[in-house]
């Protein structure tokens, strides 16, 4: 049965068709297709993204994926999409205003009124979402303030998951993965916080339905649409880190993944804090820690209602970002595998502060800036490049550190994007991190698929995550981990700690820790 992934990010998407054959055979790409888009910045601060060119930007990579799929057998499709993203729309599910993404920072009073209004840490403890922009609840409080015509015209407030389900004809739904994000639904019940909305005077009938991630919540019409969908089943998603962990095999407690593009994300899954008794003291001491260092915790993709799952998600704002700068400012035209193939071993003599963006976990510091330090007359552009993978890797281990004193376990990294093709980058993270790395191997492809014989997970970890919870949506796997024993693989062998190159590490950490406190005035 064919199924489709696709993952709505934030400046492209992506659409990934697999073959999963009936009698138990290798599943295998029947095609894949990307389109990017822009973010629009019509002031300081401010993020948005016409929700309208991404729908059909979505429908062209739907129509390429499946250029090779021979019309035979019932599809089956479900979103990874960004998050926090608010869509007002009218009653025809048609965008009134461009989508105010995720990495807006306008919600400064917003926020501020919250933090007056509800105790931080309470609200935390309820939504698993520390007070910031890149929520949903204080983009709402901003429409209703500032943009009033289109808070009364509104028939209902979406995000990139129910709005394109809508697009193909679906009833408004949205996976308690993707809306556990939005610091809207009380994580204990599962439900959208009724008595949060009615305080900030947003109905709850202006949001919609909550469903489970892998459920069917409906097959598309025999109706005129912008792309060859006709009888699918349409499938509930989730969060696209929260399906990128998915695709890259973390499904239980334990397993995180990292996932390093613009910026660097950590997912790290465990057992889901808000299912415990109210006052058990060693939950309310791991939630403490995490609100401190604004790490946010929400449902997971895994979701059986019986053994869900949640992730909790750290941040470095200046991932890949980092890299890109140095590599057009100081190297143009020369590609990354010309600057960071062939690193110097051990530790440089230099350190690196890479808050390019500010920073993220565990200090969110959005004022903070980078720095380069211990320049010489005789150091070469080879130091540096090192050192920014070690400030990178340092950063990550911050949080690592945070996370795991809080007591989550913290087993296995999976590594997906950009950061996951470099060899000596990912032995770094093993070393300064002291954790056992592994990579997900490329899919390969169907014969009748257009395009290579195997495909790189790299950039389609999300969209594989997706794709596996329509399969199980629509019946083709058992269970989440029965689709992960039959999709996920691994390049061997796995990528360890080396005792030696840790041990050298440890007194340059050290130093590390100290940078931000020094530089910060």
């Amino acid at each position: 049965m064919p199924l489709i992934g696709l993952d709505i990010g934030t400046t492209g998407c992506k659409a990934l068709a697999l073959n999963v054959p009936a009698d138990g055979g290798p599943v295998a790409a029947i095609g894949a297709a990307s389109r990017e888009y822009p973010v629009l910045t019509p002031q300081p601060t401010w993020a948005e993204q016409d929700a309208e060119a991404v729908w059909r930007c979505a429908c062209e990579v739907l129509e390429e994926a499946l250029a090779s799929w021979n019309g035979a057998g019932e599809l089956a499709l479900a979103f990874s999409v960004q998050g926090e993203a608010v869509i007002p729309v009218d009653a025809q599910g048609n965008a009134l205003r461009p989508a105010i993404l995720g990495m807006d920072t306008r919600t400064a009073a917003e926020n501020r009124w919250l933090a007056e209004r509800f105790d931080p840490l309470a609200l935390y403890r309820r939504t698993g979402m520390p007070i910031h922009t890149v929520n949903t609840l204080p983009k709402l409080l901003w429409l209703q303030r500032h943009e009033s015509d289109v808070w009364r015209a509104a028939d209902r407030f979406m995000l990139y998951e129910d709005f394109l389900l809508q697009k193909l004809g679906a009833s408004p739904t949205i996976s308690h993965c993707l809306a556990s994000r939005t610091q809207m639904v009380d994580q204990r019940t599962q439900d959208w916080a009724h008595d949060l909305l009615d305080a900030c005077d947003i109905s709850v009938e202006r949001l919609s339905r909550l469903a489970p991630s892998g459920a069917v919540c409906d097959t598309v019409p025999q109706r005129p649409l912008p792309c060859r969908l006709r009888g699918i089943r349409l499938v509930t998603g989730g969060h696209d880190q929260a399906c990128a962990a998915l695709g890259s095999g973390a499904c239980r407690p334990g397993l995180a993944m990292v996932s390093t593009g613009t910026a660097e994300v950590l997912e790290v899954v465990l057992a889901d804090p808000f299912r415990l008794p109210n006052g058990d003291e060693t939950t309310d001491r791991l939630l403490q820690r995490l609100h401190a260092a604004d790490i946010s915790v929400y449902r997971h993709v895994v979701d059986d209602g019986q053994d869900s799952l949640s992730l909790a998600m750290t941040l470095n704002h200046s991932g890949g970002l980092l890299l890109r700068w140095f590599r057009d400012v100081f190297a143009s035209g020369e590609s990354f595998d010309d600057l960071f193939s062939a690193l110097l071993q051990g530790p440089t003599r230099l350190m690196v502060l890479p808050h390019l963006a500010g920073s993220g976990t565990p200090l969110f510091d959005v004022q903070s800036k980078a720095a380069i330090l211990g320049l010489t007359a005789d150091t070469a552009r080879a130091d540096v490049a090192k050192a920014l993978l070690e400030g990178l890797t340092f950063e990550l281990r911050l949080n690592v550190d945070v996370l795991r004193e809080a007591g989550i376990a913290l087993d296995t990294l999976h590594a997906v994007g950009g950061g996951a093709r470099n060899p000596a980058w990912l032995q770094l993270k093993a070393d300064i991190c002291g954790v056992p790395l592994r990579v997900p191997d490329a899919l390969h492809s169907a014969p009748s698929a257009q395009g290579a014989s195997a495909l790189d997970m790299a950039a389609y970890t999300a969209a594989l995550g997706a794709a596996i919870l329509a399969g199980v949506g629509a019946g083709v796997f058992d269970s989440i981990p029965d689709a992960v024993e039959r999709v996920v693989r691994f390049r061997e062998p796995a990528i360890y700690p080396r005792p030696e190159m840790a041990q050298a590490y440890e007194p340059r950490y050290a130093l590390y820790k100290t940078l931000y406190p020094t530089l910060r005035d």
